[in-house]
């Protein structure tokens, strides 16, 4: 990070190896939302299991149909972002709702617990896409720093949700659960503020595309400032009763998601061939990431149980918290985020950076390869009681190398292959994508408190997603022409 430089937002960025500073507002500001975000996370399962005394299976399901959200409502977020709100606008709303939403954790009801996360997925839906497509604002098209940029912004989620385990994982384990959930509320507050203090370094980026446009009325009679305000209303207790019934939040995606699909695909129909090429990219792209989320988000279920229940977590006498162990891929992302930055930077700068396309199935193959470490913990587990710690920390490590390999490049594809006017359409897509992942995820781990068991299921993420990393290097060259060579 010593790197960033002073340079002028306003002038087309140049060739070298700098970064613009409103970089530093952006990592900031993603940081202490992704340590709000973070903190809630971690505590969610085990709350659910051992607070609220819910069984396994409910308890994954309502973690999917929560993840789902959360990655769904981030299309809608976008659009309106493109067409009128702005993506700076967008961003403080969904701050201000993800506080609300903290700070309603904090209060031991079930009522306020599940309005509390429909908070939250109405703030993320706001403040994820357009926080990354402003990072994408920041550089011209072709400069290659993108990529490295992209990544050192990935760094700042990866602090905040390494830290958070730690502080409101230990807060809720071992004080209170209220006190680790409020505790990421604070996170959130001091994230707004940071974002709120730096639009000052971005220039004209992430404006309205027209200032008119938010105080127009909808036929003619409702402004669309109200109508937003009225659907955020209606959305949240909608939200919140639906998370009370899992499974039908699931068969309600596996319904939406092929529309969805089927609009942005019509609208790529209609774009000019160079267009077309790069909006089909993000497309394949994205869909593969389904694979990839589906089975990375154990980490936050089935792999979190898997470490509470059947790994021996003494180090020196001492049990680690199994909070904290959500703390190992942010914290390897952290520590390897600058050396693949600098990697991507160096083969850029010498014309033999590998495609986006070539990245994700490096990505897939490495995640299989971490699954495959946590196969062998579950067959230890099974024969002696307990799996060694260096299997989970195997696991997280691979994780994480896959986890670079294809999340920040993807990010960073969506922003270089997407046309101006669809970038935050295509952007909320990649997040729906991954929304539908986290409902996948949520049914792939029920199958670990059946027959299969954590190994059963492990296995079976091995095969999957290792056919679909080999399946990406194959269309990997289709892909690089299709685009002329930008993928």
């Amino acid at each position: 990070m010593s790197d960033i430089s002073t340079e002028s937002l306003d002038s087309p960025a140049p060739a070298r190896r700098g970064h613009p500073p409103a970089l530093f507002v952006l990592f900031f500001a993603e940081m202490w939302e992704r340590f709000s975000f973070y903190g809630m996370r971690a505590l969610l399962v085990l709350y659910m299991t051992k607070a609220l005394q819910y069984a396994d299976g409910h308890a994954y399901g309502i973690f999917g149909a929560y993840a789902g959200f959360v990655y769904a409502t981030p299309l809608v977020g976008g659009m309106l972002a493109d067409r009128f709100l702005g993506y700076r606008r967008a961003v403080i709303l969904g701050g201000v709702l993800m506080c609300l939403g903290h700070f309603a954790m904090a209060v031991q009801h079930e009522v306020f617990f599940f309005g509390a996360m429909a908070l939250i997925i109405a703030g993320n839906g706001f403040f994820k896409p357009n926080i990354s497509t402003l990072v994408g604002t920041l550089y011209e098209k072709g400069d290659p720093r993108r990529d490295g940029g992209f990544t050192i912004f990935y760094m700042g989620i990866n602090i905040g949700a390494g830290v958070a385990p730690l502080i409101c994982g230990y807060l809720g384990e071992n004080i209170g659960w209220h006190y680790g959930f409020s505790l990421a509320g604070v996170g959130m507050v001091v994230g707004l503020a940071v974002f709120m203090w730096g639009t000052r370094f971005l220039g004209d980026r992430g404006l309205p595309p027209r200032p008119e446009a938010f105080r127009e009325r909808i036929g003619g009679f409702l402004p669309k400032s109200w109508a937003l305000l009225l659907g955020i209303v209606a959305f949240v207790p909608f939200a919140a009763y639906s998370l009370t019934l899992p499974t039908w939040v699931a068969w309600g995606m596996f319904v939406i998601a092929p529309v969805f699909l089927i609009y942005v695909i019509v609208i790529a129909r209609r774009s000019t061939p160079e267009e077309r090429g790069g909006i089909f990219t993000v497309i394949i792209l994205s869909l593969f990431s389904i694979v990839f989320w589906a089975c990375f988000e154990q980490a936050g279920s089935s792999m979190t149980l898997f470490t509470d229940r059947e790994v021996d977590r003494r180090v020196f006498g001492w049990v680690v918290p199994t909070t904290w162990f959500l703390s190992v891929n942010p914290a390897f992302i952290v520590l390897l985020g600058i050396p693949f930055s600098i990697l991507w930077g160096k083969l850029g700068r010498a014309h033999r950076d590998p495609s986006s396309p070539v990245k994700f199935g490096l990505g897939l193959i490495l995640l299989a390869l971490g699954f495959v470490a946590m196969v062998l913990a579950a067959q230890q587990a099974k024969s002696s009681g307990q799996a060694a710690l260096s299997w989970l920390i195997l696991a997280y490590f691979l994780h994480t190398t896959g986890e670079l390999c294809l999340s920040p490049v993807g990010l960073s594809a969506v922003t270089k292959l997407s046309p101006k006017r669809m970038a935050g359409l295509m952007m909320g897509f990649w997040f729906f994508c991954t929304a539908f992942a986290g409902i996948a995820g949520g049914v792939i781990a029920k199958f670990t408190s059946g027959d299969a068991g954590y190994g059963g299921v492990f296995l079976v993420i091995v095969y999957v997603s290792l056919g679909a990393g080999v399946l990406m290097l194959v269309l990997s060259p289709l892909l690089k022409k299709l685009t002329h060579g930008r993928a």
